[in-house]
Parts: structure tokens; C-alpha cells; sequence
């Protein structure tokens, strides 16, 4: 058999909300729209990505550790109520 004909192997990042590793497809993929973090559902939105599961425990994590500013590498406060929308946080 050749080396051509195994599956190819999905990428892995890990998620800024609780720090767990999982298949990319798993994964929502959140870009910065000037000081707005909105939700890439197609990944094809330019710039630095952020991961994120798309369950509310772990956008809330990541909205309390703050790890969408540093995810960006951006100063001052983020926009992040597309993104609650779009996961579906109670309370937005």
C-alpha cells in the first residue's frame, strides 16, 4: 500500500474557552471586524482566528478570562454580541 491512501488527517486547535484541543470542524472560528468578534462560519474571513466551541459554558469562559484580547492581540473592549447571538448565551 502506498502512503496515498490513508484519510487525511484533520487540523486541531484549541478552544480559547476552556483549553481543550479538538478537530477544527468542531470548532467556531471567531475574526475580528474592527472591535467586533464575529463569528466566521465559512473560515474565510481574513485576518487573525480565534476558536471557540460553540456552546455557551465555553464562550462564557472565554468572555470572562478575557481570551479573545489576547487571542487578537487587541487592546480595549471587544464587541461580542454577534458572536453571543450566534452561539446562543442566555440572557443576550
Amino acid at each position: 500500500m502506498s502512503g496515498r491512501t490513508s484519510p487525511r488527517a484533520c487540523p486541531e486547535r484549541t478552544c480559547v474557552g476552556c483549553r481543550r484541543r479538538s478537530a477544527q470542524n468542531d470548532l467556531l472560528r471567531v475574526a475580528l471586524d474592527g472591535n467586533t468578534c464575529v463569528p466566521d462560519l465559512r473560515g474565510t474571513l481574513p485576518g487573525r482566528g480565534a476558536y471557540v466551541h460553540p456552546v455557551s459554558a465555553c464562550l462564557e469562559s472565554a468572555l470572562r478570562r478575557r481570551a479573545f484580547l489576547r487571542a487578537f492581540r487587541a487592546t480595549g473592549a471587544l464587541d461580542t454580541t454577534a458572536l453571543e447571538q450566534q452561539v446562543g448565551v442566555p440572557g443576550t
